[in-house]
């Protein structure tokens, strides 16, 4: 089934997402959608009902986590006059509404344990029972999408969901991949929302510059395409005439840029000093002591060395004295040195990692190594 509503990119991930979609649609399975925040969970939901046979029907769309418990189950299954307080009148519900069409209900495990009861006993009959009423006043057909940003494994086994109601929505499951998962899906999302941005706007689309491309494609993106598609409405609607470029990107983008690159060129840095000392022989004094106290290096370039030996040791500080070409009756002072500066590593993270490829190739297959920090 060719997709014609648009879940903008070309990764392998979106691939899969869109040939689940495709399997949900032929049939009205109940279906899950997992993923982060912000994913495209709503925009999933809508294509499927929108390529299945309840197209021309309803789809509403239920955020259980934006709606009260007491009142969620009125929005759900509707209320007779008198039920309640300001119940002034007999209110159809929203599963009644989209009868033969879909039911989207998002942040499905924010759902408190009694409405959880309520839900599944209608997916198991269809059946309407209004607040207030002592009988059933009609049955219904939906198709029920739920989707999560929980790990409902977890809940399960904390008791704040139910088993039985997860292997009844749990029939056709689609995990969608967070953004920093699928960076080559970046640029297409941002040309696709410049070019509505700049309609929604009436304003004329901006060229996006190189450098700003390859920073909007480097983000983390912690909140998805949601965050995307906001950060670039705001460039957008803040455009200049020469188009979009790294300077106009917000400082969120610009910090972790910064920060990344400094990280790498520490990684570079500490690659060569390592080499010098494990290979050619070097003194640790000489060749990152002395060139840290003369501050032509970093903070970050010191850490990175400590951390390159630490991983071939498994956390001993004694055995980085070998690798670093260190005197024994130097230890103290070593250790010393690092605190000094901020730079002893907490040696207990090391000794579960495996030893990196770094290491490897330039000391060969790790011996047997103390226990001793």
């Amino acid at each position: 089934m060719e997709m014609q509503r648009p879940l903008v990119g070309s990764s392998p991930a979106i691939k899969a997402v869109l040939d689940e979609i495709a399997c949900a649609s032929r049939t009205d399975a109940k279906t899950l959608i997992t993923g982060e925040s912000g994913v495209g969970k709503e925009v999933v939901a809508n294509m499927i009902h929108d390529h299945s046979r309840r197209r021309s029907a309803p789809f509403v769309a239920i955020n259980c986590a934006g709606v009260p418990d007491s009142l969620l189950e009125s929005e759900l299954f509707g209320h007779v006059r008198g039920s309640f307080t300001d119940a002034h009148r007999d209110k159809m519900g929203w599963f009644e509404r989209a009868n033969h069409g879909t039911v989207f209900l998002d942040e499905i495990g924010e759902m408190s344990s009694r409405m959880q009861a309520v839900l599944l006993r209608f997916l198991e009959n269809g059946e309407i029972q209004r607040v207030g009423s002592d009988r059933s006043s009609i049955t219904v057909d939906v198709r029920i999408v739920a989707a999560t940003n929980r790990d409902l494994s977890v809940r399960m086994a904390d008791k704040q969901f139910r088993d039985d109601l997860y292997y009844r929505l749990n029939v056709i499951r689609i995990a969608i991949p967070p953004l920093r998962e699928r960076a080559e899906d970046v640029l297409p999302l941002v040309n696709h929302f410049i070019r509505l941005s700049s309609e929604a706007f009436g304003v004329s689309q901006p060229e996006l510059d190189d450098e700003a491309a390859v920073r909007l494609t480097a983000y983390s993106w912690p909140g998805n395409v949601r965050e995307l598609k906001n950060v670039v409405e705001r460039l957008v609607v803040r455009g200049k005439a020469g188009g979009i470029v790294a300077a106009d990107l917000p400082r969120e983008i610009l910090d972790e840029w910064r920060s990344t690159s400094t990280a790498k060129a520490a990684s570079a840095i500490a690659d060569k000093l390592y080499e010098r000392m494990v290979v050619g022989g070097e003194s640790f004094w000489s060749v990152v002591g002395e060139p840290f106290m003369a501050r032509d290096l970093t903070r970050d370039d010191l850490r990175a060395v400590i951390t390159r030996g630490l991983e071939h040791s498994r956390g001993s500080y004694k055995q980085l004295l070998q690798a670093f070409n260190v005197a024994p009756e130097d230890y103290k002072r070593l250790l010393n040195f690092l605190r000094k500066y901020g730079c002893h590593m907490p040696f207990q993270k090391f000794r579960t990692i495996p030893v990196t490829a770094k290491s490897l190739e330039f000391h060969g297959e790790p011996q047997h190594l103390s226990k001793t920090g």
